[in-house]
């Protein structure tokens, strides 16, 4: 008898998702097998090619910087400051009588000089007090004419004892009080004289004339606040700037002795110089908020690069050292144990050299200790060097530079 072989439908348990589960099972380990076969066969081929030796290692390569050499010369002692430009005259001109402006003369920001021109009020009403006060000083010189005239007349009748003395007297006093009264008349000739003057206003100082405050056909006042314009003086022209206050004993002791101490206006960015001038004066107090104290410089201002109330930065050249060491300040390294600079050797490598700073001014310092004139120093790519470092040096020209013999 033969047995029918069971389908899958009768094998108790067995399920389609059981056989899928198989089939995925299977494919699954026949990648991992393969993964680990190409693993095996690549790391043995790299093992195979010839690694180089540790002495085959080529030379170090050169690092670019950019060098320069210490040059000798001489630096300034500065003294840096915010300050001010501050006129030393400025003038609100205004009008010294009452009346109508006829006219204005000038030309707004026209430089003028003292004396000129620059308005006329009405002058007809001083013009007729003058004649007034003209015909009353010629009336009452007849008065006094006829006064001393009668006086001489009384003399001669006392002295034939024809009237009495009183009489005399009383003539006497009529001539001193006609000649008072002709004194009060000259003198109101003379305030219509000075009233005619005021209505040609003048420039009392020489400068740069401002914006028109008042137009031609007010009435104005001689208690006006406002005024006419106002003139401020450009030429010369001074500069209050503020310095620290342990800065002040070396400045006292230089104008104690009598030395000119040049000062330098620049703008605001310290890049163009403005003006040059000299130290003028100290002020005689520091201010405790700020512990600073304020210094008066003038300037010709011939330019008239300044202009009042200008922001400026002041530099006073307190002293000169001749003679001193001097590199960029980019060549100035900072660390732990304070400044050095790259020094570059003949054999083309850099050698660290702490050096100890003196001036600093601008993109120059002088080096106190530590270096010599001549040396190279590096000022451009420190940032890649150590002690020992391979360099290919270029000047700031781009060319490599020439070493001594």
């Amino acid at each position: 008898m033969f047995m029918q072989e069971p389908t899958k439908a009768a094998i108790p348990g067995r399920t389609r998702s059981t056989v899928l589960l198989k089939r995925w099972g299977i494919g699954l380990l026949a990648v991992c097998l393969l993964a680990i076969g190409a693993y095996v066969f690549f790391t043995k081929s790299g093992e195979a090619q010839p690694r180089p030796a540790k002495g085959s290692l080529g030379p170090a390569r050169a690092v670019p910087v950019v060098a320069v050499a210490a040059k000798r010369g001489d630096i300034g002692v500065y003294l840096t400051g915010l300050g001010s430009v501050t006129p030393l005259k400025t003038v609100t001109v205004k009008s010294r009588v009452d009346g109508e402006l006829m006219a204005v003369l000038y030309r707004e920001g026209q430089i003028v000089r003292s004396g000129d021109l620059l308005a006329r009020i009405d002058p007809r009403p001083f013009e007729a007090q003058l004649t007034q006060a003209e015909g009353q000083l010629i009336r009452d010189q007849a008065l006094l004419k006829n006064a001393q005239i009668d006086l001489a007349r009384y003399r001669d009748l006392i002295k034939q004892d024809l009237i009495p003395q009183q009489q005399l007297d009383t003539q006497v006093y009529l001539e001193r009080q006609y000649e008072g009264t002709i004194k009060t008349d000259q003198g109101q000739i003379d305030n219509a004289k000075l009233q005619l003057v005021y209505s040609r206003i003048t420039a009392p100082i020489s400068g740069r004339v401002g914006l028109r405050l008042v137009d031609p056909g007010n009435i104005v006042h001689a208690n006006d606040p406002s005024g006419l314009v106002v003139i401020t003086q450009l030429q010369p022209i001074t500069v209050v700037f503020t310095i620290p206050e342990d800065s002040l004993p070396p400045v006292l002791a230089k104008l104690k002795a009598g030395e000119p101490l040049p000062v330098e206006a620049f703008d605001r960015e310290q890049k163009r110089r403005l003006a040059t001038g000299s130290l003028l004066t100290v002020d005689n107090q520091i201010d405790p908020n700020t512990g600073t104290v304020k210094l008066k410089a003038i300037f010709p201002n011939e330019d008239n690069e300044l202009f009042p109330n200008q922001f400026v930065n002041a530099r006073l050249r307190l002293d000169v050292k001749h003679g001193s060491t001097i590199v960029p300040t980019a060549a100035i390294q900072r660390g732990p144990q304070g400044a050095f600079v790259y020094v570059v050797k003949a054999d083309q490598t850099v050698g660290v050299r702490a050096v100890t700073v003196g001036v600093t001014q601008g993109d120059e310092a002088s080096i106190e200790t530590g270096l010599s004139p001549d040396e190279m120093v590096v000022v451009d790519g420190t940032e890649k060097l150590r002690e020992g470092s391979t360099v290919d040096v270029k000047t700031q020209t781009g060319d490599t530079p020439k070493r001594r013999p």
